[in-house]
């Protein structure tokens, strides 16, 4: 019996410009993973309607998480790039995960209390059902590994929940089929058709907080564009940025302990290290007791160093739009080629007539 072979899925949804936290939380980790994985990198499209139904540019949107990917140093060559509503077992794999999955399931999903808020009965289905769609992201492609943060775990947690109970209510079928791979449960060798998809850390993640307020998180949404450096970013606001980002009038602590009850400067600390890729300990032993106007200057020449060309990148990219049409057309032939092959599986699997 076959295992498995190790497969990275992951995808951007196209809302607002893409910035400095989402490079270090996920597109500089994307990069790492291309020489040791197989990986699929999706634009989720079709998850950015749950939030906005109506968007004036969501194709250019698109299009500008595409740049972001290959301004970032994702190869296509390499990877799978492409947008999520090229293809369509995407959606048709979700509906059959929304019969396999439970009404419960989806009520304690925090995200959903998060973006619903108090008037939850005037929330979309679309929303409530998203985590359903992301688990049909993942395993149309039997993906083995996604790179996750803290606010993504719930809902890998609920892909496997979803692909363990497609495998124990078909398990009859799958064996009779001989579709049936073999995976490890806990302690137990066992087979499934869809595997238990692993998160994916690679090192500490860095939490990247608003350069205005460092108890929020950097965001796309925030009304102040002073609060986050964007990928769009040129290197003199980079640099401005830095220079205005919220700081408390103390010098940098000698210890990392001395981090712990001052959100800005701990923040400071971290987008460094993570741009330099260091440890805060080696971030403080440079510059402990020093103060912010000393380090303000290096942290933004380091954040120059390493954002600006990706910057100038993406702009290049985004200026030839037939060239990321065409990146993401092979793409997505090469993602519908999985894909169909999965769903003549689950078809078969489900009992549905469909040749």
């Amino acid at each position: 019996m076959s295992e498995f072979k190790q497969l990275v899925f992951s995808g951007v949804q196209p809302t607002g410009n893409l910035h400095l936290g989402n490079y270090l939380g996920a597109l500089q980790k994307f990069v790492a993973l291309q020489d040791s994985y197989e990986c699929i990198y999706c634009v989720v499209d079709m998850h950015s309607l749950t939030a906005t139904l109506v968007h004036d540019d969501l194709m250019d949107q698109t299009r500008g998480i595409a740049a972001a990917y290959l301004a970032s140093g994702l190869d296509p060559r390499k990877n799978i790039i492409f947008n999520q509503s090229r293809v369509p077992q995407h959606a048709e794999l979700a509906w059959i995960f929304n019969c396999v999955a439970r009404i419960g399931w989806m009520n304690r999903m925090t995200q959903f209390k998060d973006k619903a808020g108090k008037d939850r009965e005037n929330a979309s289905l679309g929303l409530l059902a998203y985590p359903s769609l992301m688990a049909a992201d993942i395993l149309l492609y039997r993906a083995t590994h996604v790179p996750v943060g803290e606010d993504q775990k719930q809902h890998l947690e609920l892909t496997r929940d979803i692909a363990q109970k497609f495998n124990n209510d078909f398990s009859e079928r799958i064996a009779g089929l001989g579709y049936g791979v073999e995976m490890t449960v806990g302690e137990e060798r066992v087979n499934g058709f869809f595997p238990l998809t692993e998160p994916l850390i690679e090192g500490p993640a860095p939490r990247v907080m608003s350069l205005r307020d460092g108890s929020k998180k950097m965001s796309k949404s925030d009304p102040s564009d002073l609060s986050r450096i964007n990928l769009l970013d040129d290197a003199d606001t980079i640099a401005r940025k830095i220079k205005k980002a919220k700081t408390d009038p103390e010098p940098l602590p000698s210890d990392l302990e001395g981090l712990a009850a001052r959100p800005e400067a701990e923040n400071l600390v971290g987008i460094y290290a993570a741009l330099a890729g260091v440890t805060r300990e080696k971030v403080i032993s440079e510059f402990g007791g020093r103060q912010f106007s000393d380090f303000k200057p290096a942290l933004a020449d380091l954040a120059v160093e390493k954002l600006a060309p990706i910057s100038q990148k993406m702009k290049r990219i985004k200026a030839d739009p037939g060239y990321i049409d065409g990146i993401l057309r092979e793409g997505g032939e090469r993602a519908s080629a999985k894909a169909e092959a999965t769903m003549k599986q689950v078809h078969e699997i489900v009992g549905l007539l469909v040749n």
